[in-house]
């Protein structure tokens, strides 16, 4: 059995998946982007893995994170999302899908495309730690604290320093894979 951060636990065979394929790994394209930071606010007060179980109905109701396509949803489409059973019916973050869309387009417009201006954060390599436990990450770091408040400051919501540190390990700002996790022999 593979060693692993997380995710080794029976019957969660979607975590290990995500564990093994995502976590960590660089992601470079815009439309992942936007879908993990709004998956990532998403999760705000919950398990993560509460969300990942709920990842294709968020695709589905969000037009597959398409930001031109979220920047323009109706009050009565994201209200109609408050009945879906299928995605945290959190009226805030609900209309901060669309506000952060909006945002999000005005950062692709200013600098090229989101990668450029997320991966600018970080000199545009991963930070790769290689920690022995999990207690030892940390929940937010001065960079995270730093896009947060940028973010912010453009009008994005649920984007707080320890949702923006999750955004990070989860396309690969930051690697925080454990030293003896077989991802780091990858």
């Amino acid at each position: 059995m593979k060693k692993r951060c997380f995710g080794s636990a029976p019957g969660k065979e979607f975590y290990a998946d995500y564990h093994d394929k995502e976590w960590g790994i660089p992601v470079y394209d815009d439309r992942h982007l936007f879908e993990m930071l709004i998956l990532e606010g998403a999760q705000a007060g919950l398990s993560w893995e509460t969300i990942l179980k709920r990842r294709e109905e968020y695709r589905r109701a969000f037009y597959h994170f398409d930001p031109v396509k979220v920047a323009k949803m109706t009050d009565d489409e994201l209200d109609g999302l408050l009945q879906n059973p299928g995605i945290i019916r959190n009226r805030l973050k609900i209309y901060a899908t669309r506000q952060n869309a909006v945002a999000f387009l005005q950062i692709q417009k200013q600098f090229g495309s989101f990668s450029k201006y997320i991966w600018n954060f970080v000199d545009a390599k991963p930070i790769v730690m290689r920690r022995k436990s999990l207690k030892e990450v940390p929940a937010s770091t001065p960079i995270s604290d730093a896009i947060s408040k940028d973010l912010k400051k453009r009008g994005m919501r649920f984007v707080g320093s320890t949702i923006i540190y999750a955004f990070m390990q989860a396309v690969g700002l930051v690697d925080d894979h454990l030293a003896d996790c077989w991802c780091c022999k990858r």
